[in-house]
């Protein structure tokens, strides 16, 4: 007696009704690379800009105002602030050039997160989970929407160092962040790595690569339905086609000397944690990624755990990062991109205050009260949301959790972060987690 043979759902759907149940297939796998895909919802926003300020930025000396009140000392600010603009937000007189932009921000004060250990945190703010590799927020957003240049990512990671920041975990691949500048990298060297080739023609390298992926073709057809397979495939034709695209992009050459004035490229201001990250070249090709058509776009600062000599490093982080934010703002504006990308500004937690007459200049962490701050997108301008304590350490009102800023910012980019799921392993996993997150409508315009 002979055993029944054995079919993959792929091989059955080949075989069965003339092929048509494997078209079907085949089209819904479509779905799952790059190709723009429209959003779910009304969207306000294109792509997302991130200003990833890790280590945790000092919100009490750039955002959040704690002037000394009542008889006793009590943790604080040690900047000065102003009130800036038309709407009067409270600013910092360490970051004037983003001051100039007060009436486009809309401040969040009420940030919270579970932990105030820097890798788990900066993991939740990433990936929505802190212990477990889960996709990352730029990978979710590129799942959703592909990219609007098929020559391009859908997700690019400027100066990173953790792969599992800008990972694709269970998702395809193809959706994972694309990384230019790699720990601590001089970001004026930086660039896509083995895309840069000229050892033969185009025509030769299409050749090539058309035979191997007819062997990978090959090799996928006799394993079944495997999506991180399908990913490579997808991953190498994408590589492929950069080499048309990407290298006119990373060359800053083509810009006038006066933008990258403005944008402080190649300028750092290094001292104590302050290390040199070329912050300005990072925001202008993020600005040029942005007009190319990448959908998500993170740049990161991670200077700002400052637990010692506090003015003296804050003073510096504050210089590095100041003028190239609001030159970015300046062309995305000027430019009319900035009502359809939301800029996002912020760390995986923040710190307290320093207390005067302690004779201190050390700080620590503190992941219960924070500030980040929105621009552009369709969320309000010129607004604070959420309110902290006297002494900055504790929520009094508007609090907005991780999970919270996940769903807001897919909400925006019309994406329902309730549906936005894959499942893997027997677990549904989405950017809010099982516990989920809330849209916070009262940010929005």
């Amino acid at each position: 007696m002979h055993a029944a043979p054995t079919f993959s759902r792929r091989q059955m759907l080949h075989t069965a009704s003339c092929g048509f149940g494997y078209l079907a297939m085949s089209g819904m796998a479509g779905a799952a690379d790059l190709v723009a895909r429209p959003p779910r919802i009304k969207a306000r926003a294109q792509r997302v800009i991130f200003l990833n300020m890790g280590g945790g930025p000092a919100q009490m000396d750039t955002f959040d105002y704690k002037p000394q009140v009542g008889k006793k000392p009590h943790a604080g600010s040690i900047a000065e602030f102003k009130r800036r603009g038309e709407s009067g937000l409270w600013v910092s007189e360490l970051l004037p050039n983003i001051a100039r932009h007060a009436d486009k921000l809309c401040v969040l004060n009420g940030m919270t997160a579970d932990t105030s250990i820097h890798a788990q945190s900066m993991l939740q703010l990433h990936t929505g989970d802190r212990l477990r590799p889960c996709p990352s927020m730029g990978a979710w957003v590129a799942y959703g929407l592909g990219t609007e240049n098929m020559n391009l990512p859908g997700f690019i990671s400027f100066n990173t160092a953790k792969p599992a920041e800008y990972s694709a975990a269970q998702l395809p691949s193809v959706f994972g962040g694309t990384p230019i500048g790699v720990n601590g990298e001089d970001m004026s060297k930086a660039t896509i790595s083995d895309i840069f080739s000229d050892h033969l023609p185009m025509s030769v390298k299409r050749r090539q690569l058309d035979l191997i992926q007819a062997m990978n073709r090959d090799h996928l057809s006799l394993r079944g339905d495997d999506p991180q397979l399908e990913g490579v495939i997808q991953t190498m034709e994408l590589g492929f086609r950069m080499q048309a695209a990407a290298p006119d992009l990373l060359d800053l050459s083509q810009e006038s000397k006066a933008t990258l004035e403005r944008y402080r490229v190649g300028k750092n201001f290094a001292a104590g944690t302050c290390k040199a990250s070329d912050f300005g070249r990072q925001c202008l090709l993020a600005r040029r990624f942005c007009e190319a058509g990448v959908r998500f776009i993170e740049i990161t600062h991670g200077s700002w755990d400052q637990h010692t000599d506090h003015r003296r490093d804050l003073t510096a982080n504050c210089a590095t990062t100041d003028a190239p934010i609001a030159a970015l703002l300046d062309d995305l504006d000027e430019r009319g991109l900035l009502d359809d990308t939301l800029v996002v500004w912020g760390g995986e937690f923040g710190r307290p205050g320093l207390t005067p007459g302690a004779d201190k200049d050390q700080t620590g962490h503190q992941h219960r009260a924070f500030t980040f701050w929105m621009a552009g997108g369709g969320v309000k301008a010129g607004h604070v949301h959420g309110s902290t304590s006297e002494d900055g350490s504790t929520v009094v009102d508007g609090a907005v959790h991780f999970r919270d800023l996940h769903a807001t910012i897919l909400h925006q980019l019309g994406l329902d972060h309730e549906n936005l799921a894959v499942v893997s392993g027997g677990r549904r996993i989405r950017l809010t987690g099982l516990q989920g997150g809330k849209v916070v409508k009262e940010i929005l315009a």
